[in-house]
Parts: structure tokens; sequence; C-alpha cells
């Protein structure tokens, strides 16, 4: 066994390093600490040295679902049907189905009534997987983020203003920082990222966005209570008119309408944002090439 000729610098004494990596092996060492001892950071590499000689078995993970398997191949044995073992486990039929199609089929012993019921049991029991899997998912990527510098705080700030909030054109001057946005998060993050610049409050100038139709003073207390303002301290608020021939989509306890925040005095202001937007477009390719190197 060879390395092909793109190798013969670094890891040229490839014999050497495989005799190396086999012995760490036979030591019961895994991958990872193979790699580490031997400074050898490239996988493919990594996996011929030791190819041919078994992982210990301390680094041999349990499959997760090996137990949900044997029980769905137990029920399935008694006699249950796809949609009876999903109630039972609450995994999904096409788990089910790779884990017993080669176990006979049960007979059908139930009207199509109950059979009915129990399909729609076991539809709900996927949703209800499904919504317990997406929340974990976001609450571990929460969990991620952890707390943010000031930096990654004035990063965020300006993409999310870049995105958002109004900009100046050559045939429409608009060198003022106004955002207006109906995801509470957004202001949220907003207004934060102005205080972090240093915007004082009694520079900023609220008002609520909404359809004439919805619940005005209840959407006017919500952006009050974000902002930690009184509604009086609110600007008027802007209704959007109602079009009796086309019904709303946006209906509902949590239609808020939009906040508007504006910045008086912000011509700077917007040329620094701008200015900060042009540096992160120039510095994410050169930043990407450095971390491929």
């Amino acid at each position: 066994m060879t390395p092909p000729p793109s190798e013969t610098g670094r890891y040229a004494d490839f014999e050497g390093l495989r005799a190396q990596a086999l012995a760490l092996r036979r030591a019961g060492l895994s991958l990872r600490q193979i790699r580490d001892q031997l400074k050898v950071h490239n996988n493919d590499l990594l996996n011929r040295l030791v190819q041919g000689e078994p992982a210990p078995e301390w680094t041999k993970r349990p499959r997760a679902k090996d137990d949900l398997r044997e029980r769905a191949r137990a029920l399935r044995r008694e006699g249950m049907t796809y949609d009876r073992i999903q109630i039972e486990l609450g995994c999904s039929k096409s788990s089910i189905s790779l884990w017993v199609r080669d176990l006979p089929k049960p007979e059908r012993t139930r009207t199509r009534e109950d059979a009915s019921a129990i399909a729609r049991k076991g539809w709900e029991s996927t949703l209800r997987l499904r919504e317990e899997e997406r929340k974990q998912a976001k609450e571990r990527a929460a969990a991620e983020v952890g707390a943010l510098s000031p930096r990654e705080l004035f990063l965020v700030g300006v993409a999310l203003y870049w995105a958002e909030g109004t900009k100046d054109k050559s045939y429409a001057r608009r060198e003022k920082v106004t955002f207006v946005n109906s995801d509470p998060g957004m202001i949220t993050v907003y207004l934060a990222w102005l205080a972090l610049l240093g915007v004082e409050r009694d520079r900023l100038r609220l008002h609520v966005m909404i359809h004439e139709s919805a619940d005005i003073e209840g959407a006017e207390r919500f952006w009050a209570d974000l902002a930690g303002l009184d509604t009086d301290a609110l600007g008027k608020t802007t209704l959007k008119r109602h079009n009796p021939k086309t019904p709303r989509k946006n209906v509902g306890d949590d239609y808020r309408g939009c906040l508007a925040v504006c910045v008086r005095g912000s011509t700077d202001l917007y040329r620094r944002i701008e200015g900060a937007w042009y540096g992160i477009v120039g510095a994410a390719p050169r930043s990407l090439d450095e971390n491929r190197a």
C-alpha cells in the first residue's frame, strides 16, 4: 500500500507512518487520538493508515434506535399493524417499515372505522414527534449562540438593518435611519443594537403601522411594552385601509402590525451603517479563503 504522488511530501514515509498508526490502534486509541499524536489531519490518509485494523470496542457507539427496533419487531410478531406500533412507540411509520418488513403481515380483524381511527391516532403521534424534534432542534441552536460580544452584536445589527431598514438611493436621497418590522425579536435586537451604538432614547420616534380592522389599542400596548415605553410616548399610528374585496390573511391574536423605529438626526449614523455593511461584504470572501487555507 503506497500513498498517491501528491502525498510524497510531508507524508513520504507512508509505511513508517502506517506502522506507528497500527501500533496506536492496537493499543486502543481512537482515530482522533491517532490523528492528534501523528499530526495527520487528512482524513482520507488517516483511514488508509489504519485500514484493516478493527476499531477498539470502546469507540463503537450503540445505535440509539436499536431498542425501538426490537420493540417494534416484538409488537409486529404480536400481530400489530404499522399504525398500532406507531401509537405504541411514537416513531415514524417509515422507520417501522424498515424494521419489520421481513415479518409476516398480520390479518386484518378490525372494521374500516376502527382502522381509520387508529390511523388518525398514528398521524397525531407523528405530528407530536415532529413538533418535539422541531422544538429540540431550535433549542439546541439557541443554546449554541450563547452571549454576544459587542462586536458580534454590532455586525448582526448592521446586517439586520441592511436587510430590513430604509436605504439611500442615488435617485432618492434617504440618509436617515428608519427600521420597520413585525417581528418582536427583530425589534428587540434592533433596539439593543441602537443602544450599543450610543443612540439615546430621546432620539427615537416609534409608531405602529397596522390594519384598521385589527386590535389597534392592543397592538399599541404590545409594542410600547416591548420598547419599555408608555403608549403615550408612541407617535400617531398609521392605519392601512380595509378592502372588503380582499380578505385579510394576517388575522388572529398574534397580529400586531409593524413597529416603525426612526432615529432623529441620523445622517452620520446612516453613513456609518452603510460603510460597515460594505466592510462586511468585502471581508466575507477573504474570511472564507482564510478558513479554507
